[in-house]
């Protein structure tokens, strides 16, 4: 089993930045590629950006250049910097775990067993 933990959400400004953080737990020695996905209110959960166990990055359209992604290996963790944030950009953030899984499949939400309970980001305008 993994358990996930997010952390970092909040309130900010437009143009503002928050940092998210997902501390892993379990299954720590195994590799896993690790995702973050959003759900705005009366939306659907979308895809925000991944990173393989090997480094590899990927990440949605409305999201590239503004934020970045990366882990830290020996601290079961995983970061979302999100800079110069939009008011479109609010919504419950969601840290997700899989293994096994490369590539643009780490964008589809099914392939990841595994979900942080969320942390809220919310930017004014």
């Amino acid at each position: 089993q993994v358990q996930l933990v997010e952390s970092g959400g909040g309130l900010v400004q437009a143009g503002g930045s928050l940092r998210l953080t997902c501390a892993a737990s379990g299954r720590a020695f195994m590799p896993y590629s690790m995702a973050w996905f959003r759900q705005a209110s009366g939306k659907e959960r979308e895809f925000v950006a991944a990173i393989s166990w090997g480094g590899s990055t990927y990440y949605a359209d409305s999201v590239k250049g503004r934020f970045t992604i990366s882990r830290d290996k020996a601290k079961n963790t995983v970061y979302l910097q999100m800079n110069s944030l939009k008011p479109e950009d609010t919504a419950a953030y969601y840290c997700a775990a899989s293994f096994g899984v490369d590539g643009i499949r780490l964008s589809r939400p099914n392939v990841h067993p595994y979900w942080g309970q969320g942390t809220q980001v919310t930017v004014s305008s």
